[in-house]
């Protein structure tokens, strides 16, 4: 019998969540029918939607995620025992699958890149900075791009994807050592946006002629003093509104309604599973050929020890992960 070690909602969050807020539970999985798998986390993510998608969990249930989980024991030809395999398990140590939500590692993934990597840039963030840039910014060779939280999982991909593709990337980051990152990443201005005197200043001057592409991961008031200096038919990628997820008060006021028309500007939320397939399989390669080969660079906050999730959660939620937050079972 192998017992699992899972991280349940203990109750619902009220502001930032506190370690009170999970409760750490036992159980004997049973043993594999025919077709079954049984499998072991490696890596286990911690990512800023869980925040919001566990007011949908009844208090008890185990939190979502995804993970790099190991084949240990097998029952389906499938997934003979020894395969990697990514998969929305949630936090727990031990899984039985049927294999049917079960995504094998690319078969050209190379012996030097870590696992955790498809959790990170060659994952879910990744391909949510690939096709919110590509697909739902349109982004043209030339233009100029902002985005915020940049150094983090989504942020940090998105800036070097742009510059791959030939665009000018202005970044906010929130400390001094995340902003030496994004200089390091490439981007062509960085700053911190929490020791600069004002936001719209800094943002006239880093490109005074405006801006084509916006990729938010943080709204609220940031996204309010970016809108007004987007250019004309000026596009922007909904990703995520880190910086209300926590409140407990009155969100704030949108942006203004007049720049939003004269400039004729577009909105659009990203929802990664959206795009699957071949387009998706051709994402993931395209990323991993791209930090292969050095053009995109990667950096992981890594928590050693699966008793350690809800800390490496809190901590990614108050900005304290550089780069990918990831859990070493």
């Amino acid at each position: 019998m192998v017992r699992a070690k899972s991280w349940t909602l203990k109750k619902h969050f009220v502001g930032y969540p506190t370690h009170s807020d999970f409760e750490l539970k036992t159980v004997e999985l049973p043993p594999l029918k025919h077709g079954e798998v049984l499998l072991e986390a490696l890596f286990l993510t911690v990512d800023p939607y869980m925040r919001m998608a566990a007011r949908k969990l009844k208090e008890g249930d185990m939190m979502m995620g995804e993970q790099v989980a190991r084949v240990i024991e097998s029952k389906n030809s499938a997934f003979p025992t020894g395969t990697i395999v990514v998969s929305h398990l949630g936090w727990t140590t031990h899984s039985v699958s049927d294999g049917k939500n079960l995504e094998k590692l690319l078969a050209e993934w190379p012996d030097t890149l870590p696992l955790s990597l498809a959790l990170g840039t060659v994952g879910m963030p990744g391909l949510t900075a690939y096709f919110g840039l590509l697909d739902v910014c349109g982004l043209k060779g030339g233009e100029t791009v902002m985005v915020n939280a940049a150094a983090g999982a989504v942020g940090s991909v998105v800036g070097q994807i742009a510059k791959l593709k030939g665009c000018k990337v202005v970044g906010a980051a929130g400390s001094d050592e995340k902003v030496a990152w994004l200089k390091k990443y490439g981007f062509d201005v960085a700053f911190n946006y929490k020791t600069i005197e004002s936001l719209e200043e800094t943002l006239k001057k880093a490109s005074p002629e405006g801006f084509d592409c916006y990729f938010d991961n943080v709204g609220g008031e940031f996204s309010n003093v970016v809108i007004p200096q987007m250019k004309k038919f000026g596009r922007t990628a909904i990703c995520g509104a880190i910086s209300t997820y926590n409140r407990t008060g009155p969100l704030p006021p949108g942006p203004p309604p007049e720049s939003i028309i004269y400039n004729q500007l577009r909105f659009q939320g990203i929802l990664v599973t959206h795009w699957q397939g071949e387009v998706r399989q051709k994402a993931l390669r395209d990323l991993l050929k791209w930090v292969s080969e050095g053009k995109i660079q990667y950096h992981e906050h890594i928590t050693e020890g699966f008793e350690n999730m809800p800390a490496a959660f809190i901590g990614m939620l108050k900005g304290e992960n550089l780069g990918k937050a990831i859990v070493k079972a």
